[in-house]
């Protein structure tokens, strides 16, 4: 987030300020969005799994980094809804649409878990 001064260079008290405001989106996205939550409970039980059933660093990197990218859409797709709602909840297709392709983000990095989680461990049950 900007602030009234422009872009500064990035010293410590910008990195704070920046820090907090992540701190306040993370916040936002757990108590507004149940879908978030959903994703972070999931997160909570695979990620141990995943550090567990990685062989390796890259293996582990792989299976955890697939489940923090559904997590970041998840934000970045909440962040489109909430700017649409912020002009009024009657229906115009452009929202719709860009509602529709956050949601589809979201799904298709959901599938990338999947692929991943598959082509890392499914050798290993096989």
């Amino acid at each position: 987030m900007a602030d009234e001064t422009g872009h500064l260079p990035r010293g410590p008290g910008r990195m704070f300020k920046a820090t907090v405001w992540s701190l306040q989106g993370l916040r936002a996205a757990w108590l507004h969005e149940s879908s978030f939550r959903l994703e972070i409970y999931l997160f909570v039980v695979l990620a141990p799994l995943a550090l567990w059933l990685g062989t390796d660093g890259v293996e582990r990197a792989l299976l955890v980094g697939s489940m923090l990218l559904v997590l970041s859409a998840e934000l970045l797709n909440s962040a489109v809804e909430a700017v649409i709602e912020r002009y009024g909840a009657e229906h115009h297709e452009l929202a719709g649409r860009a509602k529709d392709m956050g949601s589809a983000a979201v799904f298709v990095l959901m599938l990338n878990v999947l692929l991943v989680w598959g082509l890392v461990l499914g050798p290993r049950l096989l």
